[in-house]
């Protein structure tokens, strides 16, 4: 009977290839927020669901595993990189499974909540395993341009993909376990069709604090204020979303700001504040968050959004030789995809020698906010063969100019 089974399994992974290639070839069905809440409040049917997902899920995973191939062969190889691939390809099969299976049929169901838990319990690590991979690729080999460039554009990719298939995982999963969220009764799914943002960011806030109290046995205080547009001013300051997207994206920006701020005034006795503006418009839901933590040059803004630049090993439990405030070097990337995932933003202003002004922006309408998904497709594919090619602009050299060489003769 084992061996049967191992039979099975063989032939059903000999056949991957085979799927990736058939479900790649369809581009994935962006969701808008407002459909998202729509189907959880008002048509919730789980059948629905299972019948949109069995078929959306291996689209997005064969987009994304497509692209998995297209990355150097020395990264490739890496085991990390390999143990991300692995579970990807278990995941496609398992969903794979119930693609022949009665929607009408209670137990189906039922086994197909429990192998959705399964598949996002296994990805779990995905982040800091493909980090250890990038850490790995580095330390091994010398790096170039363009080759950081492409992994750069993949891992965006790659993660935006992941932000997408955990959410269409946990819609379902929250909303037909049967179970309510006792700390927001109200969510459909992991939705909050009133999400408050002021109380997202004390929650952030306190969290990074009570972090930032443990390590430095100190920290800033916290500046909050709220601003309407006129049509809006009698409206409390709350819009259909994610709350646990945005704690990440405020939580993250809180502990740069924190770390940056005592660091500057570590011979002060007191610490200037961070300060947020929440401001609310007719199209836009934007969060400044401010900081007098001395700020960062200009020329390394872009560098603070690379995983090339920032991948670090994840520090050890009881390691004290770096901050844990530090956290891996992943923490701005991830945190401006998940603003970027429903059609926002996260960007950094910063002036050195002074502080740093990091905005937030989201869409403040539900119709607006529409899923970002990457595809699969000649573009794509174009933008793994850039070449190194001479700049159309001259590059400023290092040594000192000898002007004597452009003398006119007389």
């Amino acid at each position: 009977m084992k061996f049967v089974r191992f039979i099975m399994k063989n032939a059903a992974l000999a056949s991957v290839p085979k799927h990736i290639e058939h479900f790649s070839k369809f581009s994935p069905s962006p969701l808008s927020m407002k459909q998202f809440l729509d189907f959880g409040s008002i048509n919730a049917c789980e059948k629905t669901s299972f019948v949109f997902l069995r078929q959306e899920l291996p689209v997005r995973l064969s987009n994304i595993m497509k692209e998995i191939n297209l990355l150097p062969n020395r990264l490739l190889t890496t085991p990390s990189v390999q143990m991300v691939q692995s579970w990807y390809i278990q995941s496609l099969m398992e969903i794979l499974e119930f693609l022949d299976k009665n929607p009408d049929n209670f137990k189906v169901l039922g086994e197909f909540v429990d192998a959705l838990v399964t598949i996002r319990n296994r990805h779990n690590d995905v982040v800091p395993t493909m980090a250890q991979g990038i850490i790995e690729y580095k330390e091994t080999f010398p790096q170039d341009p363009v080759t950081n460039q492409n992994i750069q554009y993949f891992l965006d990719r790659f993660y935006m993909s992941r932000i997408s298939i955990r959410m269409l995982i946990n819609q379902h999963t929250l909303i037909f376990d049967g179970t309510l969220n006792p700390v927001h009764p109200n969510t459909i799914g992991s939705i909050d069709p009133h999400c408050e943002i002021a109380d997202v960011v004390q929650d952030a806030f306190h969290s990074a604090k009570m972090l930032c109290d443990q390590y430095y046995l100190r920290s800033p205080d916290l500046i909050l204020q709220e601003m309407c547009s006129k049509k809006k001013k009698n409206l409390p300051m709350s819009i259909v979303y994610v709350p646990s997207h945005l704690y990440h994206m405020l939580f993250e920006l809180f502990k740069n700001a924190m770390r940056a701020t005592i660091e500057t005034h570590d011979n002060s006795n007191t610490l200037p504040p961070i300060q947020v503006m929440v401001s609310l418009g007719d199209e836009d839901m934007s969060i400044k968050v401010s900081d007098k933590g001395g700020g960062v040059p200009f020329r390394r803004i872009e560098n603070l959004f690379s995983y090339m630049f920032s991948t670090a090993p994840a520090p050890q439990i009881g390691e004290r030789t770096r901050p844990p405030l530090a956290g891996f070097g992943y923490g701005l990337p991830i945190s401006r995809l998940y603003a970027q995932y429903f059609r926002g933003d996260l960007q950094l202003y910063s002036m050195e020698g002074h502080g740093t002004d990091a905005v937030i922006y989201l869409k403040a309408l539900s119709t607006d906010s529409i899923e970002r998904l990457p595809v699969y497709n000649k573009t794509a594919l174009k933008n793994y063969k850039v070449s190194q090619e001479a700049d159309d602009w001259c590059i400023p050299s290092k040594e000192p100019l000898d002007l004597s060489i452009y003398k006119v003769p007389k």
